[in-house]
């Protein structure tokens, strides 16, 4: 997941160009963040454009992301949206597709404030097992796909191999 940017981002009804991060989290314990922004580039909105791996299990069913403001001790959570794992895994997209989607960000009050733009990107790991193949007789065989034409009524079969 690349984090991209933040739009219309406000604390306190001040509008946020610089100095916010983000959490993107599943479960409890399992976090990553991107830095703080600066503010460098001169915008007018905070922009990050930073990689985050995660490993997601099969059994989360959703992604939150939070924006936060750095004040002098600590900080403060801007807003959050709840990203479901669905919007850029399975369906009819290739599983390497480069999804970029954009998500309504909310206040601790529920309130809207501002947008958070990202980019999702699978990548499924390689099977752990190869299969190979065999050709044997009819007659030892009950279970297998026939190969072209042929006057030995061979037949190819796969088997995986752990």
């Amino acid at each position: 997941m690349t984090v991209l940017s933040g739009e219309d981002l406000r604390l306190a009804s001040k509008s946020i160009k610089s100095n916010a991060f983000v959490f993107v989290r599943y479960g409890v314990n399992n976090f990553r963040t991107t830095e703080t922004d600066g503010g460098e580039g001169g915008t007018c909105y905070p922009k990050w454009n930073e990689k985050l791996v995660l490993d997601l299990p099969p059994h989360v069913e959703a992604v939150t992301l939070e924006v936060h403001y750095k004040i002098a001790f600590g900080d403060e959570i801007v807003g959050t949206a709840l990203v479901p794992v669905s919007d850029f895994a399975g369906g009819y997209m290739p599983e390497s597709y480069l999804h970029f989607l954009s998500y309504r960000l909310r206040d601790t009050r529920g309130y809207r404030n501002g947008i958070i733009n990202i980019s999702v990107r699978m990548k499924v790991p390689a099977p752990k097992y190869s299969c190979s193949a065999s050709v044997s007789s009819p007659e030892q065989m009950t279970v297998g796909v026939p190969v072209g034409k042929s006057n030995f009524r061979t037949v190819v079969t796969g088997v995986p191999v752990l």
